[in-house]
This record gives C-alpha cells, structure tokens and sequence, in this order.
C-alpha cells in the first residue's frame, strides 16, 4: 500500500512519520514550510517545556528531522503545484495530513478516497486551531480527544473514521499534552491503515453537529489553559 504524509517540521510530526514507517511503506513526505502567523502574541513558555519534553521523550534529546526518516518534499505551502505534481505522481491508496494548512480540491482529488486528518479535537465541536487548549479553556475535559477523519473542501469538515481519548494521568503537566496525543495519531493511523486492508476503503460515519470554528488561542489564555488543566489531573485518581 502506497502511504504519503503532509504534514510540517516539528518534533511531533518527526515522531509521528518514524513510528507510521515502522507500520507502513511512507513513500513520500510531502513538509509545508509556510504556516499562517496570528496578528498578536500566541507563544508561552510551556510551548518551550512541551517541545524540550518530547525531544526528550522520543529521540534522547536529539534534533530529529523528517527528511532523515522518510523521502521528503519541502514546499512553500501544501497546495503548491510540486506537491500536487507528487502526489500525482505516486497515486498513493492513503494519504495522512497532520497539522497542515487548508487543502485545495487539487490535492483532495490526488487521492479522494484515501485522504485523511488526523485533528486534535473533536471536529463537532471545536474545529481550526488549537483545538484542545480551546477544550481545556471551556473546562471540557472530554474534549480531549483524537480524531482521524476524512478530507473534504470544509475545514474539519469530514466524516470520522476513528476517535480516541487522550490518556490523561494524575498531576500530569499541560507539557505533555501534545505527546500523548501524537501518540494517540499514531495508534488510529496504524488502526485506519489495517481497516484499509481489510475492507478496501476507510469506513465513516457523517458528522452529526458543525462545531464551532476557532482560531489562535492567545498567549494569555494559554496561562488560563496550563492552570485548569494542571488543577483538573491534580484531581484524578
């Protein structure tokens, strides 16, 4: 089975393409070097713990690169006519985007079946950015989950394939939030490439509500997350 990633260059997505590797044949990687940039603050310094704790966690504090794991494309933006011409080219059966920008119809129909998203969040609830610090900032702690779902012309619009909660544990700091959901992609995409196996295709289900759209959280409110979370596992058994 031809396997193609989007995604961009970060620790996580490092992580997230090696273990994949280890589960399937990633013949290509296509990395988005081009993110969009909020008009105000958004860094916090946990930002800077979670990204030191994952290098730590993963690759004994080593710089990992993607282009080191699998064969990499690095393009402007995802929608650039090279990745399109790549993904033409490979006619891959399952395309996984994590943490990419917008898709445009020419990537979907690159591979309309087989594209899927891997959202940090529950989409019929909170769609876009930032999608479980918004959770977190509303005090929805169920919200914390994972979800694998098809790509269509909507933002987080598609039908589900897989969803997961993201393992929390006692005193647990929000550093670690985003590692145990990586870990969390990772298990759905290695269970979705299996049900792609057996059955030919992806099985779905339609979304039943349009949650809300949200944006960049603010740096601020990241201080407001990192204190409701780091309360609410401080509680857990």
């Amino acid at each position: 089975m031809k396997v193609a990633v989007l995604t961009t260059e970060t620790t996580h997505h490092a992580y997230f393409v090696r273990e994949l590797a280890r589960a399937a044949d990633v013949e290509q990687v296509i990395v988005e070097r081009r993110s969009a940039a909020a008009p105000f603050p958004t860094h916090h310094p946990f930002e800077n713990e979670r990204d030191a704790h994952e290098s730590r966690t993963w690759f004994d504090g080593e710089r990992a690169a993607i282009r080191d794991i699998a064969p990499t494309l690095e393009v402007d933006g995802v929608n650039a006519p090279e990745a399109v011409a790549a993904l033409d080219g490979l006619r891959p059966q399952v395309v996984f985007v994590f943490g990419t920008g917008r898709l445009l119809p020419e990537v979907i129909r690159a591979c309309p079946n087989g594209l899927v998203n891997l959202h940090g969040g529950d989409p019929e609830e909170y769609r876009g950015l930032d999608s479980h610090l918004w959770a977190i900032y509303h005090r929805d702690f169920s919200g914390l989950v994972t979800t694998l779902h098809r790509v269509n012309e909507e933002l987080d619009d598609g039908e589900i394939v897989l969803q997961a909660a993201i393992p929390l544990r006692r005193e647990m700091p929000l550093c670690e939030l985003r590692q145990r959901n990586t870990e969390v992609c990772v298990n759905l995409a290695v269970l979705a490439l299996d049900m792609h196996a057996r059955h030919g295709e992806f099985l779905s289900r339609p979304q039943g509500r349009r949650g809300r759209y949200y944006s960049f959280m603010p740096a601020v409110l990241k201080e407001v997350c990192r204190e409701r979370f780091e309360s609410y596992t401080s509680r857990l058994e």
